[in-house]
Parts: structure tokens; C-alpha cells; sequence
């Protein structure tokens, strides 16, 4: 297995495989696209200065930036035109009721940076892009911090797949502590998450 996926990630299919990985994890969370973008990154890194042509750091960001834009807006179509049936699934999840109650309230102050912070988070993407959908969250309101959560996740995975391996050298070493802090990136946004918002202050 190992074998077939090094060989794909110096294939020009790895691009491929990047892209509809991201885009369908938004449906399935548990399709692993931040593992394959740090694996192919590394490769990157790895073959740096020779004549592989492929994968390339930049291609493979705007490929997994795109990706992930176009993943969540499909998401976000289909709750927001979903029908009673969709409701209906919605309304089984305590997460996703939950999070139409914050984002109705986030996105409409401007508060759009959980947006960007689910991107982190397990299925996190998926609450969102849904949630957004059904509370009706206009593009315009949505589509800016589903960019900014493409880009900043995209940048941030290639670069510790990148330098994580240059730092650490082409073994196990590099991918692996590369892994462990995309995890880690990811607990963190799932606890800043579903930490309760601050309590106003009543005026005196």
C-alpha cells in the first residue's frame, strides 16, 4: 500500500486524486485528503532539485485551495435547496442543529472566522458549508470565508508536508510529525469550536 502510494504521489494523477479527495470529504469526512496533501507535499520536498516534474508545491495548493472552495459551495447548494428530506437529516445531528444557531448569529456579525476554523476541525467542514446552506447564509457571506478557509488550510498543509520534510529529512520522520500537528491543528479548532461563546456583560 505504502508502495502504490508513492508511486502515486510522483504520478501527475496525484492531482487528481488530491482534488476529488477534498472534494468529496465535505460528504464523507472520513476521506483522508490533509494526508494525501502532506504526503504529496513531502514528495515535493523529497525530489526537490531533480527532474521530477511532479508534484509541484504550487500547483498542488491552488489544486487543494480550488477544491475545497468548490467541495463546500456544492455542500452549501445542496442544504440550502435540500427540501424536507435534507431537513430532516439535519435535524437528527446535534451538531448541525447546533451549529445553525452560532453561524445564523456568526456569519451575520461578520463573524465568519468559524468558518475558517471548522476547516480544521473533524467533519467541521461539513457542519459549516450544511449549516450555512440551511440557515440560508447569502454567497456573499459565505463565499469569502469558505476562500479564506481553502487557502489558509491548503497553505497550511502543503507547507508542513514541505518543510517538515526538508527539516527533517525524506524518512518516516518528516510525514510523520507533519501528521501529527495537522491532527493537532485539528483538536484545537474542534475544542475552539464547541467552547460556549462568552456570556455578554450586562450594562450598569
Amino acid at each position: 500500500m505504502l508502495e502504490t502510494l508513492g508511486s502515486l504521489t510522483a504520478s501527475p494523477w496525484i492531482y487528481a486524486v488530491v482534488a476529488l479527495s477534498i472534494l468529496l470529504d465535505v460528504f464523507l469526512p472520513v476521506l483522508p485528503s490533509g494526508v494525501l496533501v502532506i504526503t504529496a507535499a513531502a514528495t515535493a520536498a523529497a525530489t526537490a532539485g531533480t527532474t521530477a516534474p511532479v508534484p509541484n508545491t504550487m500547483a498542488l495548493l491552488v489544486i487543494a485551495a480550488s477544491s475545497s472552495v468548490l467541495g463546500d459551495m456544492a455542500a452549501y447548494r445542496l442544504a440550502r435547496h435540500g427540501g424536507a428530506r435534507l431537513d430532516r437529516v439535519i435535524a437528527r445531528s446535534r451538531r448541525l442543529t447546533r451549529a445553525h444557531e452560532r453561524l445564523g448569529t456568526a456569519l451575520a456579525r461578520g463573524g465568519g472566522a468559524l468558518v475558517v476554523l471548522a476547516r480544521f476541525a473533524p467533519a467541521g467542514r461539513s457542519v459549516v458549508s450544511l449549516g450555512a446552506g440551511k440557515t440560508r447564509r447569502t454567497v456573499r457571506e459565505f463565499l469569502p470565508w469558505s476562500v479564506l478557509a481553502g487557502i489558509t488550510w491548503a497553505s497550511y498543509s502543503v507547507a508542513l508536508g514541505y518543510f517538515g520534510t526538508q527539516w527533517l529529512g525524506a524518512t518516516w520522520l518528516g510525514p510523520a510529525v507533519s501528521l501529527i500537528a495537522l491532527f493537532a491543528a485539528g483538536s484545537l479548532a474542534a475544542y475552539l469550536i464547541r467552547r460556549p461563546p462568552p456570556t455578554p456583560t450586562p450594562a450598569t
